[in-house]
């Protein structure tokens, strides 16, 4: 039974969402996040009295050690990553330092406990880089060969949760999470840009034209609610030195998301790419598999695409709305 539950990068994207998921589930569990001292609380502010904070820095090996000595949590679900690929290809150092070696310094404090809490480490479909048509879904068997900085960094982390599970024995559960996207999401992400720029058109503030990066990669979305949801269940009941596929098993080309964006507002903008918006190198598609999860947890995604889009360009309303009351 997990008792006292630590989440890594909890005021990130998907940190409140996970936190709401894990309080409904388990109203008596002692949940606590991890936070840096500069970290804004602006995300959690509504989770106050129900989510403990603790100050600590993944980046430094003494303090993640002094936090979990100190906490002795019973299961760690670890988020707290450069999580952009665009941001990746420019600050590849802080990259590798943020996901790699954090994760690193993680996994080193919480072996020194006994007994070790379980963690779930969270990668990303990114991981799998470039895959041959037919050799689609991929699954958790599929080769890895990631294109981008961010990529790299997660495989690696990703083999250092095996590693760490055969040599320590240390219960680390893998996910590979596919991209997903909903309220709260920043504007460098692509579909949270869109509806961004949706909203500002809404709004009367921009003129009507979507600037854009690649619409022809193809993508395997799900709604960060829905992923929530599988985090906790992997840390429930995951296996320990196991990976898991975290997906909805279809793929949706880029160019789709604009088009429902449009039904949804019921404005039609022009469409501009912008050369600034164009990786160095992008994967053209992703899909991916995971029934192996779902046989084990029960999970699977209920949370359609456009309920997702409708949520978020909602949530741009009100964020643009807040900013021009301030």
């Amino acid at each position: 039974m997990l008792n006292r539950v630590l989440i890594t990068g909890v005021t990130g994207f998907v940190g409140p969402h996970l936190a709401r998921e894990v309080l409904a589930a388990r109203p008596d569990i002692e949940l606590w996040g991890l936070v840096r001292w500069r970290s804004s609380h602006d995300s959690i502010k509504a989770l106050e009295g129900r989510l403990k904070l603790i100050e600590g820095d993944l980046h430094d090996s003494s303090s993640i050690r002094t936090v979990i000595e100190r906490l002795r949590p019973d299961g760690i679900i670890h988020l707290a990553s450069q999580s952009s690929v665009t941001a990746s290809w420019s600050a590849p150092s802080e990259t590798f330092q943020t996901n790699l070696l954090g994760t690193l310094n993680l996994f080193e404090a919480a072996r020194g406990m006994v007994p070790a809490p379980r963690i779930v480490f969270v990668g990303s479909s990114e991981e799998y880089g470039e895959v041959a048509p037919e050799d689609l879904p991929v699954d958790e068997f599929t080769p890895l060969r990631p294109i981008s900085p961010y990529a790299v960094s997660k495989a690696a982390a990703d083999l250092l949760g095996y590693q760490a599970f055969r040599s320590y024995s240390l219960p680390v559960i893998r996910v590979r999470a596919f991209n997903h996207t909903g309220p709260g999401r920043g504007e460098q992400f692509a579909i949270s840009n869109f509806c961004r720029q949706f909203a500002l058109m809404k709004l009367g503030k921009i003129a009507r034209v979507l600037r854009v990066g690649n619409l022809e990669a193809a993508r395997d979305f799900l709604d960060v609610r829905d992923v929530a949801a599988a985090y906790r269940l992997a840390l429930e009941t995951g296996k320990p030195g196991e990976v898991y596929v975290v997906s909805s098993g279809e793929s949706i080309r880029m160019s789709a998301i604009p088009e429902k964006l449009t039904r949804i507002t019921g404005i039609e903008p022009q469409i501009e790419v912008d050369p600034e918006r164009l990786r160095p190198s992008d994967i053209s598609i992703l899909k991916g598999n995971s029934s192996r999860f779902r046989a084990l947890t029960g999970w699977a995604p209920s949370i359609s695409i456009e309920r997702t889009l409708e949520d978020l360009y909602q949530d741009w309303l009100s964020r643009l709305a807040a900013e021009s009351a301030n």
